[in-house]
């Protein structure tokens, strides 16, 4: 059950874009759906049934939370030694960033999992005197042992679930492979942790794996980034940390009602970055279900909605779906919040009908721009050097067609770009890991529509 910070939410807004008229015997309608988030922790948001009247938090401050640090022990982490020594230095970081209130703790992960502070099953609230203590303990940390990340997941689950907060969320930082688990494991893991917290997840320097970082930030509504120099891992610790302590509700879901005859397609989120929620559906009613988009602070964020209608004549209108918002109160009930309609039109006006909306557009090629990154990676290590050219030159031209500049500078690492209008391309006879792998790691990240 969702529970909100003591005063207000955020105020949200939902607007849709799209274009409404299909010809005949069209049926596949598409829809942004721009939700935005304003006024957290402030008297500006929405009032929640049974909250206190007393005076809000200042904006920005949620002491209503709960973080977990999990910090990679294994091995690896002695090379080079700096990497240990960075990870101390950004882990403390981060315990500074925390406010007064937050409960929180530090996790050594190796092949288990330890709670270094502070210890004894619980969390600590933040202070000047439990950041020093948390600091302290931070300082003997010492590389060695294997990796098996499901088991930190599951002790963050534990730690976070002894408190009765807000937001709950995991910071998680790994440099190797995870070797001492299976994948089925791992996967079991973030199958028990979806929808209990978020997490960001980073992978430092160059020996760890995109798909198994980025499945864990995708898993827990979390971001993913690498961080290939150690010593940037400071400055990526306190911005995630800042990050979290800005978030004001957690358990937000899209609800997407369709009538009888309507089949949803999918549903995505496209920006901040490409996240296919279309499978994580939960049913709410007969004709609507919830898609998952984790916690908000003040933030904007964008769905691409598609749906199939059922056939109709010339003329005839219908609404192809309603998105709302639903933030469940503890007492089950949720506040009343703002919806958006999607709508369907049949015409025999060639002009109206075969226009393309300029989000619907921009979205659908950002989403195929992340596609076709991974592709075409995919194909460059299996050796495919025209499958790898095609489809890196088509994420070059989609790059440069969308102003989407810093996914253009991370594919001229990897590809030398003769035509970025054409998406004309020759691959670099020699890449560096780790440009590659932030690549890879960032293909999801958008740029939002110029409006």
């Amino acid at each position: 059950m969702a529970k909100f910070s003591k005063s207000s939410v955020p105020r949200f807004s939902v607007e849709v874009y799209q274009n409404e008229f299909l010809p005949e015997g069209g049926r596949e309608v598409n829809a942004i759906v721009t939700v935005t988030a304003t006024g957290g922790g402030t008297t500006g948001g929405i009032p929640l049934p049974g909250a206190s009247s007393g005076p809000a938090d200042p904006p920005g401050r949620n002491p209503d939370a709960a973080v977990v640090i999990m910090v990679d022990c294994s091995g690896s982490m002695d090379y080079p030694p700096t990497k240990m020594r960075n990870a101390r230095d950004a882990t403390s970081a981060a315990v500074d960033t925390l406010r007064d209130g937050v409960a929180f703790a530090v996790v050594a992960g190796t092949h288990v999992a330890k709670e270094i502070y502070p210890g004894g099953g619980g969390l600590a609230i933040a202070d000047a005197a439990t950041r020093a203590q948390a600091k302290n303990a931070l300082r003997k940390l010492s590389a060695g042992g294997g990796t098996a990340i499901g088991t930190w997941l599951g002790l963050a689950d534990r730690l976070l679930s002894s408190v009765d907060v807000t937001i709950r969320h995991g910071i998680l930082l790994t440099d190797g492979r995870n070797e001492h688990e299976t994948p089925e494991e791992l996967r079991a893991a973030l199958d028990a942790c979806a929808g209990r917290f978020t997490c960001d997840a980073r992978g430092v320097g160059t020996d760890w794996v995109v798909k198994e970082v980025t499945a864990i930030a995708s898993a827990l509504l979390g971001t993913a980034d690498i961080v290939a120099d150690p010593a940037g891992l400071a400055a990526d610790f306190t911005a995630m940390m800042e990050n979290a302590m800005g978030k004001e509700v957690a358990d937000v879901s899209l609800r997407l009602w369709t009538p009888v005859g309507v089949e949803i397609l999918f549903v995505k989120q496209v920006a901040p970055t490409v996240e296919d929620l279309t499978e994580r559906r939960t049913e709410a009613t007969v004709r609507a279900g919830d898609y998952p988009t984790g916690s908000w602070g003040d933030e904007s964020r964008d769905y691409h909605v598609c749906v199939r209608v059922p056939e109709a004549g010339l003329g005839q209108e219908m609404l192809a779906a309603r998105v709302s918002l639903i933030l469940p109160a503890p007492d089950g009930t949720s506040p009343p919040l703002p919806h958006g309609l999607v709508r369907a039109v049949w015409t025999d006006d060639m002009a109206a009908s075969t226009a393309i909306n300029p989000q619907v557009a921009h979205y659908t090629g950002q989403a195929e721009l992340a596609q076709v990154i991974q592709q075409g990676l995919e194909a460059r290590k299996s050796g495919d050097i025209d499958g790898a050219t095609a489809k890196l030159g088509r994420a070059v031209k989609l790059a440069s067609d969308s102003g989407n500049t810093d996914t253009a500078k991370l594919l001229s690492k990897v590809v030398d770009v003769v035509d970025a209008a054409t998406g004309t391309v020759r691959l670099k006879a020699k890449v560096a890991d780790a440009d590659e792998m932030t690549l890879d790691t960032r293909s999801t990240k958008t740029v939002r529509v110029k409006k």
